[in-house]
């Protein structure tokens, strides 16, 4: 009778321990697909290639200073020192200071800039793009060198087009994308009142 009842103690703490391994192996797994899932979104994405004309304008200067000055030019900057107040992402019908839209870019925002001559229907067209969307910027730019020229931190896009299907590209690409300095950073709470 006592080997029966050793026995039993026996048997049950081996199906205890076979029962430990099991959940371990559980998590284990579930930790290991978690990461692979990662790893994989992060490869599509970080390294997905560059949308076709979008120009990499390599490293750029980081820092905030109150009295920065970025000069006009045909051209939004993509980066550089600029204000320590960023521009609130949404939409917006008159020209933004590009050292404010700059902190954003530097947050992980896409700053989409269109020829202010832009017909009407075109602007709706973006504007319907990005209204609702997190981290996007839109507004018209003085002098613009093409109709619509996508800014992401580093990297440009011209277009001559706001049909252009790489519009789509190079937000999916770009928006919160690897070159972002400070990924996820606030985009509201700063400056400016979008319209949409």
């Amino acid at each position: 009778m006592a080997k029966s009842k050793k026995g039993r103690k026996e048997q049950r703490r081996q199906e205890v321990e076979q029962q430990r391994r099991k959940r371990l192996l559980l998590i284990g797994g579930s930790i290991a697909a978690v990461v692979l899932i990662f790893a994989v979104l992060f490869f599509v994405r970080g390294f997905g290639g560059t949308v076709e004309g979008a120009e990499d304008k390599g490293p750029q200067l980081r820092g905030h200073d109150e009295g920065v000055v970025i000069e006009s030019s045909s051209l939004p900057p993509v980066g550089g020192v600029h204000s320590p107040t960023f521009q609130n992402c949404g939409i917006y019908n008159q020209p933004v200071e590009a050292k404010n839209a700059v902190h954003s870019m530097e947050h992980g925002a896409v700053w989409i800039a269109y020829h202010p001559d832009l017909p009407g229907a075109d602007v709706e067209s973006l504007q319907d793009l990005v209204r609702g969307q997190s981290y996007m910027l839109l507004s018209p730019y003085p002098d613009l060198a093409s109709d619509v020229v996508l800014n992401a931190w580093g990297v440009q896009l011209q277009l001559d087009s706001a049909e252009d299907e790489r519009i789509a590209q190079f937000i999916d690409q770009y928006r919160l994308g690897p070159q972002t300095p400070e990924f996820g950073a606030a985009c509201d709470g700063g400056i400016g009142r979008p319209i949409g």
